[in-house]
């Protein structure tokens, strides 16, 4: 090989296929599953990977895109993790109601923006500010009195 190539490539080829393999909590394979598949299948549609998942919680992501390998790494992790009060996501706005707006931050992941958390300044409606498909950056501040996770697009940093 010496004379072909002098040292090994720090990546292999575009074309080449790629796998990158994590470890999630085995009581959290459900999560990612979702009900009949529907979650997982999601994951595979938006990013057009391989996903395996054994009983131990070993996850495998095939694909040939280093981009969407990492995309749908990133979906896992949110869809695992529990929402921590002072950490940002990244989230799409799904519905909007006259209270608030849900935004989804991986399939079968959403959340609640209210009114009052869009914006610095009063916001008489929600479409004034935020449409449908828009991608926004929020802070998650905790859970609510009825146990839902809350979030301000205008406290982000």
């Amino acid at each position: 090989m010496a004379p072909v190539i002098s040292q090994p490539r720090p990546e292999v080829g575009p074309y080449a296929p790629k796998i990158v393999q994590i470890r999630i909590d085995p009581s959290k394979i459900g999560d990612v599953v979702g009900q009949r598949g529907k979650t997982i299948n999601a994951i595979i549609e938006q990013t057009g990977v391989k996903i395996d998942i054994t009983d131990d919680g070993a996850v495998s992501v095939c694909g040939l895109d280093k981009e969407s390998i990492q995309r749908a790494v990133e979906l896992i992790q949110v869809i695992v993790s529990e929402f921590e009060e002072g950490k940002e996501y990244v989230g799409k706005v799904i519905s909007i109601k006259e209270f608030g707006a849900f935004l989804e931050f991986a399939p079968g992941k959403e959340g609640l923006v209210h009114i009052s958390k869009i914006a610095k300044h009063r916001v008489q409606h929600v479409e004034d500010v935020l449409t449908l498909g828009d991608v926004v950056k929020v802070v998650c501040l905790g859970q609510d009195k009825m146990g839902r996770v809350s979030f301000s697009i205008k406290d982000v940093k």
